[in-house]
């Protein structure tokens, strides 16, 4: 029963009864601290639709147990497998998913934080659906929401988790998938790097994820009973006085609280302190004033100086490192990136602190090289190094701060809603940190002080003796000596040349006369907002629609004044549509290369502007160019008329060309390097629109484009437009007809007539259309398949059909995970859901997996066959919680102006003016019954359909796990294999150096897989290089060879795996010779005959005239 505000339970403490808030919001808030020390903040949000919590435990990857690293990540995924008292591994989502929800966790260095989300109510939000509501849920008549389901589910992960025998094989081999996803990707393999290079004393040094090997074979190996190491991890760590608790929702907070009361005060106190290493360095001297040389997957040049830096945590009421961040990583003039860009050394710099861990953190300034700045890298740590001196010369300024103090206030102030998830995720998260419980909200964003002697410590910090850099690249230097441990990452590791570290010394005890004069502090920020009044009017409901204020043949302008939000801040966006856009792969580039130009040349004027909340974006359609202003109204026309001013005259330099193209070329490269399942959503737009480019095919085209060629274009583009706009926010009638007359005065178009508008427009696959593409993978080290399995259904301006889409994904979404992902573990990457893009409406499933994509389609083929019981034997009610979940969800309110602004333009650019859609949806689902799903997914999706349309992308990795390993020298071999030796003979008692170890594994055939051989060679070390007697070395011995078949399988050592059918590859790169499925399935070879083969769909259909949102008159 919930508590009242008089009867409070023993030992229950109020640590804050209010949080200093932002101006509009309107939520309550209260933390409470329970008899067992768990802290929660309680937010009672009256008009929320969506309800959510999350739990952050102060516990996380930094204390992982050396000999099975990854194991705090691994219980993270553990504790959702099920609990004593709902011990369905699947309980816990498919409550969430039946109310629109969902759920996730991550696993940081210190902390561990699972959250969800769920509708906040059990009923629909729809008027319209009381019929529906008298019967969807026990739990209205209880009068409790669907939270308190979630919370008593979720409370359990804390009181008595399962850790089933049975889930834990799956549950480990879900944490190896989530670690091979990550192998190929720079960001995971760089982070990593630093990590392994940092002291071995230190617990950041070790490997977060974790593996297979790590987690189940190696301890198995060593006798270890794994299922009870993982509980007692759990027993040792997770306790009630390391927890904190966030919860959202639309009761009371006596409610609330008394929840949390009932469901979490049994959670287990230790009283356990809080994890610090202030005492142990995570680079000593032996890893300071030392470069490393790192090459990446992807083609990319990148320098990071990173120095050691106090944890600043304590200093939440000043946040010294900020202005230094705010200095070394300024993009204005007199900045460092002004004077690299102008010489041509870099594009892009980033600078400031992050703490590792409560006692450890680092400086870090990242910069992204050109070519030149690759070979100039020595000369760009001087440069970063003299403004470093600069600063030292000069006293921290306070009307910096004070600019900082003005900028971090008026965005606090009108900060607005996030989702109910990230709200709760990320406060939980902020409960963590030392800050007064009644500044949870404002703590980590305001400035309240100037801190001169914080600032200054801070900067003595850095120094020469007190960093080491990365420089990365596929080139320089050529002749990486080592490998990373866990993502195999090529690197080399020295000191700093002494030359280079005395010329930084010098550097440091410089005067101004000897440094750069570019360098300087920068001037005071301009577009700092200074008329920040909203007229507020109370009113009954927002507008559903915006006003179209002009249309003629040049312009058409949509406005609509904020009526939901009342912030200080307005969107403008612009749609100039232009026959010249996307003609061919030529134009599209060239056009690229004119906005990168563009953005290129505003770098420095923008960037003030964007300090202040302002920010503009250039993009392009299928048949447009795009400019896109938003953020604090009061100087926004300023920004958008340099935006437009320098769209019109840009002067395209040679030197600036050439490194914006190159640029480019290379991110189309790299583009075929991503990850799998990033890579297919491109191919699935060239397969299924009419007028879409694959990146090879712009890469193609890009070398040939020479600086006339976008000189040229560029111009013709802007002669002849259609522009539309829409200015949504805090801005008057007059202010949009304004700015409009302002884009076309500065562009001065010629017309643009409708009837010579290009319609986007999709292929129409007809019933029983089954096509298959095959495209083999670039990159050479990726062991990842991945399958795109999409069904077409029509138009999705078709209201019944939009219905069946929302409802059935909805339904479907958590069995195809549960079944692809959990059960059959197909890989890390398991997606369904919807697609209404465009004007089609479709569905699809998206698996990344080691396994071949003809396998994957098999699998999901079997689900979708296996899952039409499942949805004929669905009770009524269930058929109603699944219906009122989607209609909430689409029901669901917006968030912010952005949000609303995002879906205003949706409407008006697809030509279909349909802003009322949500509703329109709705009432199509409160129609629907469960015999409508039942033949619909009999027809559109059933397998064995002979009406179902279908379109399969198949990616095919270039190798197999046990084929990579084969890439590698026996010498690497022989180093890899013993670097995993000699940490398990380690573990064993007998400490080993790996560098010993490896001359004795050379002498023998390592890719042959014989554990006795190896083990030979490992025996006559430890008798020769150890002087071990011979009976430990036969002890020993024996349990090495039962943990080396593990240790082979992780190095892809023996064990020949069955072979793949062999893919042979023609010329644009399409993949044939896969033996078919004795189906109708057509393979798809030329792409371009099959698109011309298809037909296209109509142009979109307006809703309704557009005179029914004209107000043309000039009155507000």
């Amino acid at each position: 029963m919930a508590t009242s505000m008089n009867s409070r339970p023993e030992g229950l403490e109020r640590l804050a009864d209010s949080l200093e808030k932002p101006l509009l919001d309107d939520r309550s808030y209260r933390v409470i601290k329970l008899a067992n020390q768990l802290e929660a903040l309680l937010i009672h949000d009256p008009d929320t639709d969506k309800a959510s919590a999350a739990m952050d435990v102060d516990v996380g990857s930094l204390a992982d147990p050396p000999e099975m690293q990854g194991m705090a990540h691994a219980v993270e995924h553990l504790l959702f497998m099920g609990t004593e008292k709902y011990p369905g591994e699947n309980d816990y989502n498919s409550y969430l998913t039946k109310y629109g929800g969902h759920s996730n966790a991550f696993t940081a260095s210190t902390s561990t934080n699972y959250y969800f989300e769920l509708s906040s109510s059990a009923t629909s939000n729809s008027a319209a659906s009381s019929a529906n509501n008298s019967q969807a849920s026990l739990l209205s008549k209880s009068g409790r929401g669907p939270l308190y389901g979630a919370l008593d589910r979720f409370a359990q992960f804390f009181l008595k988790p399962l850790f089933l025998e049975d889930t834990l094989d799956r549950e480990l081999r879900a944490v190896d998938s989530e670690n091979k996803k990550n192998l190929q990707s720079d960001n995971w393999r760089l982070m990593q790097l630093e990590r392994s290079l940092c002291s071995e004393q230190h617990p950041y040094h070790q490997f977060a994820t974790g593996n297979y090997k790590l987690l189940h074979d190696d301890p198995i190996g060593r006798g270890v009973k794994i299922r009870e190491e993982f509980m007692k991890f759990y027993q040792k760590n997770y306790s009630a006085n390391r927890m904190r608790l966030c919860v959202l929702g639309k009761e009371s907070l006596d409610e609330l609280e008394g929840w949390v009361v009932d469901l979490f005060s049994g959670v287990y106190n230790q009283d356990l302190p809080k994890m610090r290493w202030d005492d142990v360095p995570a680079q000593t001297e032996k890893e300071l004033c030392t470069q490393i040389f790192a090459k990446p997957v992807m083609d990319t040049r990148s320098l990071t100086l990173n120095f050691l830096y106090p944890d600043e945590q304590e200093m939440y009421d000043s946040r010294p490192s900020h202005y230094l961040s705010h200095l070394i990583g300024h993009e204005g003039p007199g900045s460092i990136l002004t004077y690299l860009n102008a010489k041509g050394w870099a594009s892009s710099l980033s600078a400031g602190a992050n703490t590792v861990c409560p006692g450890t953190a680092f400086f870090s300034v990242s910069l992204r090289l050109t070519t030149e700045g690759l070979k100039n890298y020595q000369e760009i740590i001087k440069v970063i190094f003299q403004y470093i001196a600069m600063l030292n010369e000069n006293p921290p300024y306070e009307w910096i701060v004070q600019e900082q103090q003005k900028l971090a206030e008026v965005e606090f102030r009108f900060k607005q809603k996030a989702p109910a998830a990230r709200t709760t995720s990320h406060l939980s998260g902020v409960m963590q940190k030392p800050l007064p419980r009644d500044m949870l909200l404002c703590g980590e964003s305001l400035i309240r002080k100037f801190n001169p002697d914080g600032i200054n410590r801070g900067l003595s910090y850095l120094r020469p003796d007190n960093f080491r850099f990365t420089l990365t690249s596929q080139e320089f230097p050529g002749d990486w000596d080592q490998r990373e441990t866990w993502y195999g990452t090529e690197y080399k590791m020295e000191k700093i040349p002494r030359e280079l570290m005395d010329q930084l010394i010098a550097i440091s005890r410089s005067s101004a006369s000897e440094r750069l004069s570019e360098l300087h502090l920068p001037n005071k920020n301009e577009f700092i907002p200074q008329r920040l009044d909203v007229e507020k009017k109370e009113i009954t409901k927002p507008a559903l629609s915006p006003k179209l204020i002009r249309n003629d043949t040049n312009v058409r302008v949509w406005y609509k004044k904020d009526d939901r939000f009342w912030v200080p801040k307005a969107n403008v966006l612009l749609t100039l549509r232009s026959p010249m856009v996307n003609i061919s792969p030529f134009t599209n580039v060239v056009l690229q290369l004119y906005k990168d130009l563009v953005e290129d040349s505003l770098i420095e004027y923008a960037y003030d502007a964007e300090l202040a909340g302002l920010s503009y974006n250039l993009g392009a359609m299928s048949n447009a160019l795009e400019v896109t202003v938003g953020g604090y109204n009061d100087k926004m026309h300023l920004l958008l008329e340099k935006v437009l001013v320098t769209m019109r005259d840009i002067e395209i330099k040679q030197d600036r060309f050439d490194i914006v193209k190159e640029r480019l070329i290379r991110g189309y490269k790299n583009a075929e390097y991503m990850e799998p399942y990033r890579q297919v959503a491109g191919f699935n737009r060239w397969l299924t629109k009419e007028r879409s480019w694959a990146s090879h095919e712009l890469l193609a085209a890009l070398p040939a484009v020479t600086k006339e060629d976008v000189a040229r274009l560029y111009p013709q583009a802007l002669r002849q437009m259609h522009i539309e706009m829409i200015a949504h926010g805090n801005l008057y009638k007059e202010d949009a007809l304004r700015m409009s007359d302002l884009v076309e005065a500065t562009l001065k178009p010629q017309p643009h007539p409708k009837s010579q508008w290009a319609t986007p427009r999709n292929l129409l696959f007809p019933p029983g259309a089954d096509y298959r593409y095959e495209r083999q993978l670039a990159n050479p080290e990726n062991v990842n398949h991945c399958i795109d399995y999409m069904l077409h259904f029509g138009d999705s301006q078709d209201r019944p059909l939009r219905a069946k889409v929302l409802l059935l994904s909805h339904i479907l979404s958590e069995p195809c995970f549960d079944t692809l992902r959990t059960k059959e573990q197909l890989g890390y990457i398991v997606s369904s859901g919807p697609t209404l893009g465009g004007n089609q409406a479709g569905f699809r499933i998206l698996i990344q997996s080691e396994k071949d994509c003809p396998y994957l389609e098999t699998r999901i083929d079997a689900f979708l066959t296996g899952f039409e019981e499942t949805l004929s034997e669905m009770s009524e009610s269930d058929f109603n919680e699944h219906r009122i979940g989607v209609i909430n969800s689409r029901l669901e309110k917006l968030k912010n102006l952005d949000q609303e602004t995002g879906r205003l333009w949706h409407h008006i650019t697809s030509e279909v003016f349909d802003f009322e859609l949500v509703y329109r949806d709705v009432e199509a689902l409160e129609a629907l019954t469960k015999n409508d799903l039942l033949t619909f997914f009999s027809s559109h999706l059933h397998p064995s359909s002979p009406t179902r349309a279908k379109t399969a992308i198949h990616l095919i990795a270039s190798t197999t796990p046990a084929e990579l390993a084969k890439t590698i020298s026996p010498v690497d071999l022989s180093e890899k294999l013993a670097n995993k030796i000699a940490e398990l003979l380690t573990q064993m008692g007998a400490p080993t150096d790996k560098s010993a170890l490896t001359p004795y594994l050379e002498k023998i055939d390592i890719g042959e897989g014989d554990a006795g051989k190896v083990m030979g060679a490992v025996g006559e070390y430890m008798q020769k290089g150890l002087g071990m007697a011979k009976e430990q070395v036969d002890q020993v011995s024996k349990m090495g060879e039962q943990a080396l078949p593990g240790l082979f399988a992780g190095l892809g050592i023996g064990g020949e795996e069955k072979k793949e059918a062999v893919a042979h590859v023609n010329g644009n790169g399409t993949t044939n010779g896969v033996e078919k499925k004795q189906s109708k399935t057509i393979v798809v070879e030329d792409v371009k005959a099959f698109k011309a083969s298809l037909p296209l769909s109509a142009a979109p259909k307006p809703v309704k005239d557009l005179e029914e949102f004209e107000d043309l008159e000039s009155k507000l």
